[in-house]
């Protein structure tokens, strides 16, 4: 064996090179305790609440309860590889999401990896899941509608761009639906969409899912998915997951939605938590802060100001209610957050009402200043007829002498509940919204058999984009009926009504 001492040299001289005296200082606790998701390590005394931890495993926690000997930790996956005594590493990150155009189109977790074997997300960056809402001085009054395509709610009940819009009612009465019909209809409208599912079956999800790539709005959505399965601190998460995602395009001056659905499931994961974290409870076994769980998310939803990019982040939170009662806890903690409510009722649902939306206990405190001109102008005597007709129509049960001037009112009502409903996946665009209304309140519907309202309905629009294209691209442009408009719209539904026989 020879032994070539140039050879030995230049790798000692290399390893020389190459040394390096940093040490890596980081503070190490203890897991005393560990089960359901939740660790209590003992030490890290400079552990800041929200900082990341990380366990043995891989796997990270947070950090939620910070006491005088021991640090409470919400463990972000599984606790399986987790035992005592094992020892825990502070990072010094916060939790953060990846955030960009890359996670268009895709569907991640709660830690904003993703779940779709589409493989990894090119990302522009990451974003802390919590950030502060913003502040007045960078905010604007909501001055944009929000177009839902669903006739119902941008007459009556209108959302702006940069409003929260909270949608309740019981389950199985088309909540969901109105948040997917309202992504669906943003296409082609510059608006980016984050659908938040909390707490959902994943066959649920799946199928939502399905829709929104069979009518092209995934290619503007996100998914932040955390199913039922899924523990209660990844429950927790995906609603500021999907609001980080959503706040990076509204700095960079982009209209967005975020769909929460939903966040009584969200306060259950919550409570869990802080139970099992030996939080006091109070009302409902929820924890004091329950309230400060939704403020602080709802309100990162703004309409920002020209010198902050003049971008709008719109929320729609869903609350599911019980038998109806908008009294419970969770409930008037979130209608008191929002600026306004459409309350969706179990017994119009089940009477063929779709969407069930009770005009009554249903309100938009900001959406019809940003109502088109033209739909505002409409929208008015709507409401007013409407409430008169629900009215009118319980009384009327009791007698059967009703004058001329209750009939009529009693038959128009019929006629706009009729109008008012509408298939679902099929969002309507404003202008054929505006021409259906104009026709109710101008008393062209009034000889029309009400069985065939729909079919007028479908039957007019039709006529207008091939017999009369200048009326939509007039009221599109403009969003207001002139004189002479209103004047060409009469002759056409004339038209239409004599072409087919509706009586």
């Amino acid at each position: 064996m020879v032994v070539n001492p140039d050879e030995i040299s230049k790798v000692i001289k290399q390893q020389i090179k190459s040394y390096s005296s940093k040490h890596d200082f980081s503070e190490v606790g203890t897991v005393i305790q560990v089960g359901d998701g939740i660790a209590r390590v003992y030490g890290l005394h400079s552990a800041m609440s929200g900082e990341l931890l990380e366990f043995p495993n891989g796997v990270y926690g947070m950090a939620l309860n910070l006491d005088e000997k021991s640090i409470g930790v919400v463990i972000m996956g599984s606790d399986a590889g987790i035992k005592e005594g094992d020892p825990v590493k502070l990072t010094g990150r916060m939790a953060e999401v990846p955030v960009g155009d890359g996670m268009l189109g895709r569907v991640v977790n709660a830690l904003g990896e993703p779940i779709d074997n589409r493989g990894p997300i090119a990302v522009e960056g990451y974003r802390r899941i919590e950030n502060p809402a913003p502040s007045v001085i960078m905010r604007r009054s909501v001055n944009q509608p929000l177009q839902t395509g669903i006739k119902a709610i941008d007459a009556l009940v209108p959302i702006g761009k940069g409003q929260r819009e909270l949608i309740i009612g019981d389950r199985e009465t088309g909540k969901t639906a109105i948040a997917i019909d309202t992504i669906i209809n943003q296409k082609d409208k510059d608006v980016y969409c984050v659908y938040v599912a909390v707490g959902q079956k994943a066959s649920t999800v799946a199928r939502i899912i399905k829709v929104l790539n069979e009518t092209g709005a995934m290619d503007y959505t996100t998914v932040v998915l955390s199913t039922a399965s899924d523990s209660a601190p990844l429950q927790y998460l995906a609603p500021y997951a999907g609001c980080a995602i959503a706040e990076h395009w509204m700095h960079k001056g982009k209209d967005v939605l975020v769909v929460y659905d939903d966040l009584s499931k969200h306060a259950v994961a919550y409570r869990a938590i802080s139970l099992l974290l030996r939080r006091p409870p109070g009302r409902e076994a929820y924890p004091g802060d329950i309230f400060y769980l939704h403020s602080r998310l709802l309100e990162r939803a703004a309409c920002l100001s020209e010198e902050y990019g003049g971008g709008t982040l719109t929320a729609l939170p869903i609350i599911e209610t019980q038998e109806g009662d908008i009294s419970a806890y969770i409930p008037t903690n979130v209608i008191s957050i929002t600026d306004g409510q459409i309350y969706l009722e179990a017994d119009l649902f089940n009477n063929g009402v779709r969407p069930a939306i009770n005009p009554g206990f249903s309100v938009s405190r900001v959406g019809g200043s940003a109502q088109v001109k033209a739909m505002r102008k409409l929208a008015g005597p709507l409401r007013i007829e409407f409430a008169q007709y629900k009215e009118l129509a319980a009384f009327s049960q009791f007698g059967s002498d009703l004058d001329q001037d209750t009939l009529r009112r009693l038959n128009h009502g019929d006629r706009i509940m009729e109008v008012l409903k509408q298939p679902q996946y099929r969002p309507m665009p404003v202008e054929d919204q505006v021409l259906i209304i104009y026709a109710l309140n101008n008393g062209f519907l009034e000889d029309v058999d009400i069985n065939r309202i729909l079919r007028f309905q479908k039957d007019l629009i039709k006529y207008v984009d091939t017999h009369a294209v200048r009326i939509k691209e007039e009221i599109r442009g403009k969003g207001d009926i002139s004189d002479e408009l209103a004047k060409e719209i009469d002759a056409v539904i004339k038209e239409v009504k004599e072409l087919y026989n509706y009586s």
